[in-house]
């Protein structure tokens, strides 16, 4: 890969404000639409850029081929449950929080990779990394001001919604030979059609009568932080390398504590700075043994 320059890092921290901007508008979301709802028009917008790219790139979609069944299940995993998940949560507990337990995610990745890949096995900074980062996240959860029994299982159901990225990621080498806007089309194909009978039995959107803000958050959410997020990344990916493109971890909870405060003025403890840089220290040895074994 080539020497990443003044260019490549101003993306990067794009793509992570990009992310970590889809907190604060989740939460605003939530104030005119359901869960189900807000994951359905995020896929739903979400797809839009990323099928147009495919048609002018002449790449051709597999969502029905003979694979249908690996798309459907990763739609579900790494699309539909998560984006649930994570706006159910968001709910009942400040969008800050969401950034920092979806940080978890480079962690948890590690720990699944370590049982279900051949060369991706626990050495002892990222067993050093696992346990910081993680430590964290339970000091996090003494927050007495911030989680308490009312919104404490909504916390747990934001970091299962990280899991579910993890295990998506996982069953996605399944088909990892395949073109990524390929992939990344078809889950979103298949994610939108298991969310349309949801959607309109459960929510049924159509009945009612949202705020513009909350409007204006869920298309946001769909177009840039789905669609062109991930077309961002792509980029990145290809011209920068994946250790590359892993830095965004650090920086998605760090810009998404700050945006929350920024637009919603949401609260800052002592306890969520005290997480937040062990997260960050976290995921830093975790990425620090990746980036030595490929030197």
């Amino acid at each position: 890969m080539k020497q990443p320059k003044l260019l490549d890092y101003l993306l990067l921290v794009l793509l992570a404000l990009i992310w970590a901007s889809a907190f604060f508008n989740i939460k605003i979301a939530t104030y005119s639409f359901g869960p189900v709802t807000i994951a359905f028009l995020r896929v739903f917008f979400g797809a839009i850029p990323v099928l147009l790219l495919c048609y002018f790139k002449n790449i051709k979609i597999e969502a029905f081929s003979k694979d249908w069944h690996w798309f459907a299940m990763i739609g579900f995993i790494n699309l539909v449950a998560p984006f649930f998940l994570i706006a159910y949560g968001v709910k009942s507990v400040q969008s800050n929080l969401a950034a920092i337990l979806m940080s978890t995610t480079p962690l948890s990745s590690t720990v699944l990779a370590h049982f279900y890949t051949k060369n991706e096995k626990f050495n002892f900074i990222k067993t050093i990394g696992i346990l910081i980062g993680f430590s964290g996240i339970i000091f996090l959860f003494s927050d007495n001001l911030l989680i308490d029994e009312n919104n404490f299982i909504s916390a747990l159901l934001i970091l299962l919604g990280s899991t579910c990225y993890v295990v998506g990621g996982v069953l996605t080498l399944k088909i990892s030979k395949k073109k990524n806007e390929n992939v990344t089309g078809s889950i979103l194909i298949w994610a939108t059609i298991i969310l349309i009978p949801l959607v309109s039995f459960i929510e049924q959107p159509w009945e009612l009568n949202p705020r513009l803000d909350s409007t204006i958050s869920v298309v946001y959410l769909g177009l840039v932080s789905t669609g062109i997020a991930w077309l961002l990344r792509f980029r990145i990916l290809v011209n920068n390398g994946l250790i590359f493109q892993s830095q965004v971890s650090y920086l998605i909870p760090i810009f998404g504590t700050i945006l929350s405060y920024i637009f919603l003025k949401e609260l800052i403890t002592f306890k969520v700075l005290i997480s937040l840089i062990a997260v960050c220290i976290g995921i830093y040895f975790v990425r620090k043994a990746d980036y030595q074994k490929t030197i």
